[in-house]
């Protein structure tokens, strides 16, 4: 066999299945979902228990869907009606979990070769050489996995799985234990080597950083169905469901109805339910059988100690200190202004402002930090 390394074609990962599952708290669901996966990272976000394991489990065989088709490009995985069911070990997907079960009596070199075993000596030193130095490994090849760090198990899990030259990748929360900036050197390597093989790379994560650093595209999976699917600004930055605006971060969340309409200046007026608090929001169509919320992220609010004049913010909000908190080196404020606010501050903020609880003060949001979910 020959160690060239010519890259598989470019080919697109196509899923439409059904599979009954139970969720977290024991209630029943299906898992049914449609998509198509390109060359490229495709971020799949979402709570605990909404199916984005059992998914990526039917597209490498470990678990078989009740009904539907899995293929890469012209390739039939599964086709529950031409009963097609690959094997794993026929599928070409590599799959990587959160438990690396590298072998610890092997080297590193050995590790990533394990799966070469059909090659020759030669074309397996040759595709491994290929893949340790994309990683930056190849310097470890004699060591076992007891004697390199976190980010290095991850690096040579990382090439082992790749090693083989699968058509699509799996990524269960890979990276999960590690700090951010050997996470993110190994983004970088996996990154550089998909620009390379061009490869539909699935990648499940809880981490909205993740999201933003990573997906070209994102899909919201909950309970088993998709919720919303494009680009990481698409679907986290503006989201138009509560679900979402939660796992987007916005800690913010009140029922509200809409008081006023103003085409003109291409906003509405919410009134804050339980409150006589009016907030202008952006302009949207809006279901009126539908219960309305409107969420703002905690960061996005400004606070002041004394009553701003001259802004283009239309919503100024006279509210009092109920508490403060410091975590690591942020100031988490709770503001009650009728409804009660999470507002985000540094700590410099904090000591210049002399906040305290009990202190009047403001809080200034533009209208477009207001977001019209249903």
């Amino acid at each position: 066999m020959s160690g060239a390394t010519t890259s598989p074609p470019v080919e697109q990962l196509t899923v439409c299945l059904k599979k009954r599952l139970r969720g977290e708290s024991g209630s029943p669901f299906t898992l049914d979902v449609e998509l198509a996966v390109a060359a490229g990272f495709t971020i799949l976000f979402g709570a605990s228990g909404a199916g984005k394991t059992t998914l990526l489990d039917c597209i490498a065989g470990l678990q078989t869907p009740d009904e539907g088709t899995i293929a890469i490009g012209e390739a039939v995985l599964f086709d529950s009606q031409s009963r097609v069911n690959l094997p794993p070990r026929r599928r070409t997907v590599a799959y990587l979990l959160q438990s690396l079960a590298l072998f610890p009596h092997m080297t590193v070199e050995q590790n990533v070769q394990y799966g070469l075993a059909a090659l020759d000596k030669r074309d397996r030193a040759a595709r491994s050489g290929e893949v340790l130095e994309s990683f930056r490994i190849a310097a470890l090849v004699e060591r076992r996995p007891n004697e390199i760090s976190a980010g290095e198990r991850q690096r040579v899990a990382l090439a082992r799985a790749l090693v083989t030259r699968p058509r699509v990748l799996l990524l269960d929360e890979p990276l999960t234990a590690l700090d951010a900036v050997t996470k993110a050197r190994i983004l970088d390597d996996l990154r550089g080597w998909n620009r390379r093989h061009q490869i539909p790379i699935l990648y499940v994560t809880h981490d909205r950083e993740e999201v933003f650093a990573l997906g070209e595209s994102a899909i919201v999976l909950e309970e088993g169905r998709i919720l919303a699917r494009g680009s990481p600004h698409e679907v986290l930055q503006r989201p138009r469901s509560e679900t979402v605006a939660q796992l987007a971060g916005f800690e913010n969340i009140f029922d509200g109805s809409v008081t006023g309409s103003h085409p003109e200046h291409g906003t509405m007026t919410c009134r804050i339910a339980g409150s006589t608090l009016d907030l202008e929001v952006p302009l949207v169509r809006v279901n009126a059988s539908l219960p309305l919320r409107v969420g703002i992220r905690a960061g996005d609010i400004l606070l002041a100690s004394s009553k701003p004049q001259g802004l283009s913010a239309r919503n100024v909000l006279d509210g009092t200190i109920a508490s403060l908190e410091q975590r690591d080196m942020k100031v988490i404020a709770v503001v009650t202004c009728g409804p009660a606010f999470e507002v985000h501050l540094t700590l410099g903020a904090r000591e210049s402002l002399q906040l305290k609880p009990g202190a009047r003060v403001w809080l200034v949001v533009k209208t477009y930090s207001c977001h019209v979910l249903q």
